[in-house]
């Protein structure tokens, strides 16, 4: 697979990584970063890459929920939004992996227009085919 990246941003994070810092190279956004209380560190009021994915994932897919309607020829409801539940944890495997849950409140949408939005979404949404392959996205709907 190939990627013509039209977009690119730049990060670097310092410090002890989970408990350091990150910035953008650009200057329009750093974080304090902390370690969950439920990992083993002092948790408190620090972003984590957990809460940064959540971030990002809910934006992305909304959008991309735009583009997908689009395709379907249909509207993505006003009002309309989605929130992204990551999670961190060891894998039976060794070592850690994560999950993710997408929830989408599309108010007046039928549950099968609905589902056929999110799984045409799912498709077109970057942060779903980064993860798709090793991360089981649960997604569900409500109006």
């Amino acid at each position: 697979m190939s990627v013509d990246a039209k977009y690119k941003t730049t990060a670097t994070a310092t410090g002890g990584g989970r408990d350091g810092k990150t910035a953008l190279a650009d200057g329009t956004l750093a974080l304090q970063l902390t370690v969950p209380k439920e990992l083993g560190g002092p948790g408190g009021d620090g972003a984590n890459p957990e809460k940064l994915f959540a971030l990002g994932y809910s934006a992305c897919f909304l959008g991309a929920m735009r583009v997908a309607a689009a395709q379907l020829k249909t509207k993505v409801p006003e009002g309309s939004t989605v929130t992204a539940t990551i999670g961190i944890g060891p894998r039976s495997e060794g070592g850690f992996g994560i999950t993710a849950a997408l929830d989408a409140y599309l108010p007046g949408m039928n549950a099968e227009e609905a589902q056929k939005l999110l799984d045409t979404t799912h498709t077109i949404c970057p942060y779903s085919n980064a993860i798709k392959a090793s991360v089981p996205v649960e997604t569900t709907f409500h109006s």
